[in-house]
Protein backbone atom coordinates (compact mmCIF):
# COMPACT_ATOMS: atom_id res chain seq x y z
CA UNK A 1 0.00 0.00 0.00
CA UNK A 2 1.45 3.36 -1.05
CA UNK A 3 2.11 6.17 1.41
CA UNK A 4 0.74 9.68 1.02
CA UNK A 5 3.89 11.81 0.79
CA UNK A 6 4.53 15.54 0.85
CA UNK A 7 7.92 16.21 -0.74
CA UNK A 8 9.81 19.34 0.26
CA UNK A 9 12.95 20.28 -1.66
CA UNK A 10 14.45 22.85 -3.97
CA UNK A 11 17.82 22.25 -5.75
CA UNK A 12 19.14 19.65 -8.17
CA UNK A 13 20.33 17.54 -5.24
CA UNK A 14 16.71 16.78 -4.29
CA UNK A 15 15.38 15.85 -7.75
CA UNK A 16 16.49 12.17 -7.90
CA UNK A 17 14.73 11.48 -4.60
CA UNK A 18 11.47 13.02 -5.80
CA UNK A 19 11.64 10.94 -8.97
CA UNK A 20 12.51 7.76 -7.06
CA UNK A 21 9.64 8.19 -4.59
CA UNK A 22 7.23 8.76 -7.48
CA UNK A 23 8.59 5.75 -9.38
CA UNK A 24 8.28 3.56 -6.27
CA UNK A 25 4.52 4.06 -6.44
CA UNK A 26 3.98 6.36 -3.47
CA UNK A 27 1.32 9.04 -3.80
CA UNK A 28 3.13 12.38 -3.76
CA UNK A 29 0.18 14.59 -2.94
CA UNK A 30 2.11 17.87 -3.03
CA UNK A 31 5.56 19.30 -3.50
CA UNK A 32 6.85 22.28 -1.53
CA UNK A 33 9.73 24.27 -3.00
CA UNK A 34 11.31 27.70 -2.82
CA UNK A 35 9.53 30.35 -4.93
CA UNK A 36 10.73 30.93 -8.51
CA UNK A 37 13.75 33.24 -8.72
CA UNK A 38 14.94 35.59 -11.48
CA UNK A 39 17.58 33.85 -13.60
CA UNK A 40 19.27 34.02 -16.99
CA UNK A 41 20.03 37.00 -19.16
CA UNK A 42 16.48 38.24 -19.16
CA UNK A 43 16.15 37.66 -15.39
CA UNK A 44 12.81 35.97 -15.94
CA UNK A 45 11.48 34.04 -12.96
CA UNK A 46 12.54 30.41 -13.14
CA UNK A 47 11.11 27.58 -11.03
CA UNK A 48 13.50 25.55 -8.92
CA UNK A 49 14.73 22.17 -10.24
CA UNK A 50 12.34 20.34 -7.90
CA UNK A 51 9.45 22.59 -8.94
CA UNK A 52 10.20 21.86 -12.60
CA UNK A 53 10.32 18.09 -12.05
CA UNK A 54 7.08 18.17 -10.07
CA UNK A 55 5.42 20.02 -12.94
CA UNK A 56 6.64 17.34 -15.35
CA UNK A 57 5.20 14.65 -13.05
CA UNK A 58 1.88 16.47 -12.67
CA UNK A 59 2.25 17.02 -8.93
CA UNK A 60 0.77 20.20 -7.35
CA UNK A 61 3.48 22.61 -6.15
CA UNK A 62 3.32 25.09 -3.28
CA UNK A 63 5.93 27.84 -2.93
CA UNK A 64 5.24 29.72 0.32
CA UNK A 65 7.85 32.19 1.52
CA UNK A 66 7.28 31.03 5.11
CA UNK A 67 5.63 28.16 6.94
CA UNK A 68 5.10 30.17 10.11
CA UNK A 69 1.78 31.53 8.86
CA UNK A 70 -1.20 29.77 10.44
CA UNK A 71 -3.02 29.53 7.11
CA UNK A 72 -0.03 27.80 5.52
CA UNK A 73 0.19 25.37 8.42
CA UNK A 74 -3.50 24.54 8.03
CA UNK A 75 -3.07 23.99 4.29
CA UNK A 76 -0.17 21.63 5.02
CA UNK A 77 -2.15 19.69 7.64
CA UNK A 78 -5.11 19.41 5.27
CA UNK A 79 -2.99 17.31 2.92
CA UNK A 80 -3.34 14.44 5.45
CA UNK A 81 0.10 13.10 4.59
CA UNK A 82 1.45 9.89 6.04
CA UNK A 83 4.96 11.37 5.90
CA UNK A 84 6.89 14.37 4.63
CA UNK A 85 10.26 13.95 2.93
CA UNK A 86 12.50 17.00 3.27
CA UNK A 87 15.70 17.37 1.22
CA UNK A 88 17.48 20.73 0.96
CA UNK A 89 14.18 22.61 1.11
CA UNK A 90 15.45 25.90 2.48
CA UNK A 91 12.76 26.78 5.03
CA UNK A 92 12.58 25.92 8.72
CA UNK A 93 9.67 23.63 9.55
CA UNK A 94 7.81 24.91 12.63
CA UNK A 95 6.41 22.46 15.16
CA UNK A 96 2.84 22.37 13.72
CA UNK A 97 4.29 21.31 10.35
CA UNK A 98 6.63 18.73 11.88
CA UNK A 99 3.68 17.26 13.79
CA UNK A 100 1.19 17.17 10.94
CA UNK A 101 2.15 14.01 8.97
CA UNK A 102 0.88 10.81 10.58
CA UNK A 103 4.29 9.11 10.66
CA UNK A 104 6.50 12.19 10.85
CA UNK A 105 8.87 14.23 8.70
CA UNK A 106 12.04 12.64 7.35
CA UNK A 107 15.17 14.37 6.10
CA UNK A 108 17.86 13.05 3.77
CA UNK A 109 21.11 14.55 5.07
CA UNK A 110 24.45 14.37 3.26
CA UNK A 111 26.84 13.64 6.12
CA UNK A 112 27.71 11.11 8.80
CA UNK A 113 25.70 12.72 11.59
CA UNK A 114 26.41 14.12 14.11
CA UNK A 115 29.37 15.30 12.03
CA UNK A 116 28.50 18.23 9.76
CA UNK A 117 25.05 19.19 10.86
CA UNK A 118 23.87 22.24 8.97
CA UNK A 119 23.77 23.85 5.56
CA UNK A 120 26.96 22.79 3.72
CA UNK A 121 27.95 19.27 4.81
CA UNK A 122 29.37 18.20 1.45
CA UNK A 123 31.71 21.17 1.07
CA UNK A 124 32.78 21.20 4.72
CA UNK A 125 33.63 17.49 4.74
CA UNK A 126 35.97 17.91 1.77
CA UNK A 127 37.47 21.16 3.05
CA UNK A 128 38.27 19.42 6.34
CA UNK A 129 40.02 16.56 4.52
CA UNK A 130 37.50 13.88 5.55
CA UNK A 131 38.06 10.57 3.78
CA UNK A 132 34.53 9.27 4.33
CA UNK A 133 31.06 10.72 4.64
CA UNK A 134 27.55 9.27 4.45
CA UNK A 135 23.98 9.92 3.47
CA UNK A 136 21.39 9.42 6.17
CA UNK A 137 17.63 9.33 6.57
CA UNK A 138 16.73 11.09 9.81
CA UNK A 139 13.42 11.77 11.51
CA UNK A 140 13.15 15.52 11.97
CA UNK A 141 12.66 17.34 15.25
CA UNK A 142 13.03 20.96 16.35
CA UNK A 143 16.84 20.88 16.61
CA UNK A 144 19.17 21.39 13.65
CA UNK A 145 19.79 17.91 12.19
CA UNK A 146 19.55 16.35 15.66
CA UNK A 147 16.81 13.76 15.11
CA UNK A 148 17.10 9.96 15.31
CA UNK A 149 18.63 8.21 12.32
CA UNK A 150 16.78 5.51 10.40
CA UNK A 151 19.13 4.39 7.60
CA UNK A 152 22.75 5.20 6.72
CA UNK A 153 24.92 4.61 3.66
CA UNK A 154 28.65 5.32 4.03
CA UNK A 155 30.41 6.93 1.05
CA UNK A 156 34.19 7.24 0.64
CA UNK A 157 35.74 10.56 -0.40
CA UNK A 158 38.65 10.21 -2.82
CA UNK A 159 41.81 12.28 -2.51
CA UNK A 160 40.88 14.42 -5.51
CA UNK A 161 37.06 14.22 -5.29
CA UNK A 162 35.38 17.61 -5.75
CA UNK A 163 32.26 18.85 -4.00
CA UNK A 164 30.38 18.63 -7.30
CA UNK A 165 31.28 14.97 -7.75
CA UNK A 166 30.43 14.08 -4.16
CA UNK A 167 27.16 16.02 -4.48
CA UNK A 168 26.08 13.85 -7.41
CA UNK A 169 27.06 10.60 -5.66
CA UNK A 170 25.24 11.48 -2.46
CA UNK A 171 22.18 12.69 -4.36
CA UNK A 172 21.85 9.31 -6.11
CA UNK A 173 22.54 7.32 -2.94
CA UNK A 174 20.08 9.48 -1.02
CA UNK A 175 17.33 8.73 -3.54
CA UNK A 176 17.85 4.99 -3.09
CA UNK A 177 18.03 5.31 0.68
CA UNK A 178 14.80 7.29 1.11
CA UNK A 179 12.88 4.74 -0.99
CA UNK A 180 14.24 1.97 1.23
CA UNK A 181 13.37 3.97 4.35
CA UNK A 182 9.80 4.60 3.18
CA UNK A 183 9.33 0.88 2.55
CA UNK A 184 10.42 0.16 6.12
CA UNK A 185 8.30 3.03 7.44
CA UNK A 186 5.27 1.60 5.65
CA UNK A 187 5.83 -1.82 7.21
CA UNK A 188 6.56 -0.39 10.66
CA UNK A 189 10.14 -1.65 10.64
CA UNK A 190 12.18 1.55 10.24
CA UNK A 191 14.72 1.66 13.08
CA UNK A 192 15.18 5.10 14.63
CA UNK A 193 18.40 5.37 16.61
CA UNK A 194 19.05 8.54 18.64
CA UNK A 195 22.11 10.46 17.54
CA UNK A 196 25.16 10.83 19.71
CA UNK A 197 25.81 14.47 20.48
CA UNK A 198 29.49 14.10 21.33
CA UNK A 199 31.65 15.04 18.37
CA UNK A 200 28.97 17.08 16.65
CA UNK A 201 30.29 19.60 14.14
CA UNK A 202 28.43 22.27 12.20
CA UNK A 203 28.65 22.88 8.46
CA UNK A 204 28.17 26.61 8.14
CA UNK A 205 26.87 27.99 4.87
CA UNK A 206 29.63 28.75 2.39
CA UNK A 207 30.53 32.43 2.24
CA UNK A 208 32.01 33.73 -1.01
CA UNK A 209 34.59 35.56 1.11
CA UNK A 210 36.11 32.14 1.84
CA UNK A 211 36.92 31.52 -1.81
CA UNK A 212 40.27 33.30 -2.11
CA UNK A 213 43.15 30.82 -2.04
CA UNK A 214 45.75 31.29 0.68
CA UNK A 215 48.96 29.70 -0.59
CA UNK A 216 50.67 30.14 2.78
CA UNK A 217 48.67 27.15 4.04
CA UNK A 218 49.98 23.58 3.64
CA UNK A 219 49.42 22.07 0.19
CA UNK A 220 46.93 19.48 1.49
CA UNK A 221 44.80 22.24 3.03
CA UNK A 222 44.93 24.32 -0.16
CA UNK A 223 43.99 21.29 -2.26
CA UNK A 224 41.06 20.45 0.04
CA UNK A 225 39.90 24.08 0.01
CA UNK A 226 39.88 24.17 -3.80
CA UNK A 227 38.06 20.88 -4.33
CA UNK A 228 35.60 21.66 -1.53
CA UNK A 229 34.52 24.82 -3.36
CA UNK A 230 34.38 23.25 -6.84
CA UNK A 231 32.37 24.00 -8.88
CA UNK A 232 30.63 26.66 -6.78
CA UNK A 233 31.54 29.26 -5.76
CA UNK A 234 34.98 28.22 -6.96
CA UNK A 235 38.24 29.02 -5.18
CA UNK A 236 40.37 31.66 -6.90
CA UNK A 237 43.62 33.59 -6.98
CA UNK A 238 44.72 36.70 -8.79
CA UNK A 239 47.54 36.82 -11.32
CA UNK A 240 48.76 39.42 -13.77
CA UNK A 241 50.51 39.03 -17.10
CA UNK A 242 53.57 41.24 -17.69
CA UNK A 243 52.32 44.85 -17.91
CA UNK A 244 48.72 43.80 -17.33
CA UNK A 245 46.15 44.20 -14.59
CA UNK A 246 45.53 41.41 -12.05
CA UNK A 247 42.95 38.92 -13.26
CA UNK A 248 40.95 36.50 -11.15
CA UNK A 249 41.47 32.85 -12.06
CA UNK A 250 39.04 30.32 -10.65
CA UNK A 251 40.57 26.93 -9.83
CA UNK A 252 38.26 23.93 -10.17
CA UNK A 253 40.62 20.97 -9.96
CA UNK A 254 44.11 20.41 -8.57
CA UNK A 255 46.40 17.59 -7.46
CA UNK A 256 49.14 17.52 -4.88
CA UNK A 257 52.60 18.01 -6.38
CA UNK A 258 56.27 17.77 -5.38
CA UNK A 259 58.23 20.96 -4.86
CA UNK A 260 58.81 23.88 -2.55
CA UNK A 261 59.23 27.62 -2.81
CA UNK A 262 57.77 30.95 -1.81
CA UNK A 263 54.01 30.55 -1.25
CA UNK A 264 52.23 31.33 -4.52
CA UNK A 265 55.36 30.79 -6.64
CA UNK A 266 54.98 29.05 -10.02
CA UNK A 267 57.49 26.19 -9.85
CA UNK A 268 57.47 24.80 -13.40
CA UNK A 269 55.91 25.06 -16.85
CA UNK A 270 52.99 22.77 -15.83
CA UNK A 271 51.60 25.12 -13.18
CA UNK A 272 52.81 23.58 -9.96
CA UNK A 273 52.41 26.27 -7.28
CA UNK A 274 54.30 26.38 -3.99
CA UNK A 275 52.32 26.43 -0.76
CA UNK A 276 53.35 26.99 2.85
CA UNK A 277 54.40 23.34 2.86
CA UNK A 278 54.57 21.35 -0.36
CA UNK A 279 52.86 22.29 -3.61
CA UNK A 280 49.74 21.81 -5.70
CA UNK A 281 49.35 21.51 -9.46
CA UNK A 282 46.53 23.22 -11.33
CA UNK A 283 44.45 20.84 -13.48
CA UNK A 284 41.25 22.73 -14.41
CA UNK A 285 40.75 26.48 -14.26
CA UNK A 286 38.43 29.18 -15.52
CA UNK A 287 39.20 32.77 -16.45
CA UNK A 288 36.50 35.40 -15.93
CA UNK A 289 33.90 35.15 -18.69
CA UNK A 290 35.58 32.08 -20.23
CA UNK A 291 34.79 28.38 -20.31
CA UNK A 292 36.43 25.83 -18.04
CA UNK A 293 39.81 24.82 -19.45
CA UNK A 294 42.81 22.69 -18.62
CA UNK A 295 45.93 24.25 -17.12
CA UNK A 296 47.68 23.54 -20.42
CA UNK A 297 45.02 25.51 -22.30
CA UNK A 298 45.34 28.39 -19.84
CA UNK A 299 49.05 28.73 -20.58
CA UNK A 300 48.37 29.13 -24.31
CA UNK A 301 46.70 32.46 -23.66
CA UNK A 302 47.98 33.54 -20.25
CA UNK A 303 51.68 33.83 -19.41
CA UNK A 304 52.62 32.39 -16.01
CA UNK A 305 56.37 31.73 -16.25
CA UNK A 306 58.36 29.93 -13.59
CA UNK A 307 59.12 32.22 -10.67
CA UNK A 308 55.90 34.25 -10.97
CA UNK A 309 54.15 34.86 -7.65
CA UNK A 310 50.37 34.57 -7.75
CA UNK A 311 47.75 35.27 -5.12
CA UNK A 312 47.55 38.06 -2.60
CA UNK A 313 46.19 39.18 0.74
CA UNK A 314 47.60 35.99 2.23
CA UNK A 315 47.63 35.29 5.93
CA UNK A 316 49.78 32.98 7.94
Amino acid sequence: MALRIVFMGTPDFSVPALQAIHDAGHEVVAVYSQPPRPAGRGMAERPSPVHARANALGIPVHTPRTLRDAAEQTRFADLHADAAVVIAYGLILPVPVLAAPRLGCFNVHASALPRWRGAAPIQRAIMAGDTETAVMVMQMEEGLDTGPVGLTKAVPIGLDTTAGELHDTLSARGADLIVAALAKLESGSLPLVPQAHDGATYAAKIDKKEAEIDFTRPAADVHNHIRGLSPFPGAWFEAAQPGGQPERIKVLRTTLAAGAGTPGEILDDKLAIACGKGAIRLVEVQRAGKRVMSAEELLRGFSLPRGTIVGGNQTG
